[in-house]
């Protein structure tokens, strides 16, 4: 009898334990979140992890991220993943704003929101949309080349058309620009967002009109590519102007390269602001569809300033 309330005891005992483990695993009300990124190859990026590392943290989340490397199908089977392990929700940075449409509403089909940071998708249901103010930098970017070509002058683009952020980027560009009757785009060609292939595709510009005089770069690989093409050419009186101010970029600004100038982003807080976005829809709350962050310029001068600081 005695033997028997012991075993009934130990039973219990074990049971016990074996709960307690799985609470402390996964503690009650914690949320995992799945991250697709875009890439971890862009200082941009590997800010925005952070900004949703430290804000994960301090809502107790618990984050599985991973980097499509600008696979298309890499980052399907990611979101793919997502949904298999049930995640609380889903971070899609895309690759390509159409093609990702189809694993989104996946996962909208197993009930998982679907927030996207940086670049939107055009298909499938996303709660939020939370990424820089794309539109408003493109419009700075246009200004300040404007104003240091003095209103005049023939301008190429270094484009990555595949990517909604980089067509609100241009958008306001043109808008800019159109604002100077003496300034006329002469090219809008593909860099792909990085620094090899727009620098080849600076070159062929570069050829094709030896009376240019300035160059938006869509992001920094594509400013510091044109930047390169223009040094192997040795062109002089090219201004270009980028899009992201990363310490490279920010580098040849300091040393009064052809790269005058660069529109400035907040990644860390782009990140921080996504994780503040899912807890207030898993809280039940309304969460806006986009959520805009304040972007800036800097050239030479701010940054000595910054410098001198």
């Amino acid at each position: 009898m005695k033997s028997k309330t012991l075993l009934t005891a130990i039973a219990i005992l074990i049971s016990f334990s074996f709960f307690s483990c799985g609470n402390n695993q996964k503690p009650a009300g914690s949320k995992i979140i799945g991250v697709s990124l875009l890439t971890r190859g862009h200082i941009f990026y590997r800010d925005l992890e952070d900004g949703l590392k430290t804000e994960a943290a301090k809502k107790g989340y618990q984050l599985i991220i991973t980097s499509a490397d600008f696979d298309l199908g890499k980052q399907i089977s990611q979101v793919e993943d997502f949904i298999s392990r049930k995640v609380d929700a889903i971070i899609v940075c895309p690759v390509d704003s159409k093609g990702v449409g189809s694993a989104i509403e996946e996962a909208n089909k197993a009930g998982i929101p679907v927030f996207t940071a940086d670049i939107a998708a055009e298909q499938g249901n996303v709660v939020s949309h939370i990424a820089s103010d794309n539109f408003a930098g493109g419009r700075l970017a246009g200004e300040y080349l404007a104003k240091i070509l003095n209103g005049k002058g023939n301008v190429a683009i270094i484009n990555q058309p595949a990517i909604t952020s980089v067509l609100d980027r241009v958008k306001g560009f043109m808008e800019a620009i159109s604002k100077f009757p003496g300034i006329k785009i002469v090219a809008d060609v593909n860099g792909q967002g990085v620094r090899d292939r727009s620098l080849q595709a600076a070159a062929d510009v570069l050829q094709s009109h030896p009376d240019l005089n300035g160059i938006f770069g869509i992001n920094d690989d594509s400013a510091l590519g044109a930047l390169d093409a223009v040094k192997q050419f040795n062109r002089k009186g090219i201004s270009i102007v980028g899009y992201d101010a990363t310490p490279p970029a920010r580098k040849e600004i300091l040393q009064g390269s052809a790269l005058k100038a660069d529109v400035v982003q907040n990644p860390n807080l782009i990140g921080s602001t996504t994780i503040e976005k899912i807890k207030e829809y898993l809280d039940g709350k309304t969460v806006p569809e986009v959520v805009p962050v304040e972007v800036g310029i800097v050239d030479r001068s701010t940054l000595e300033k910054e410098t001198a600081k």
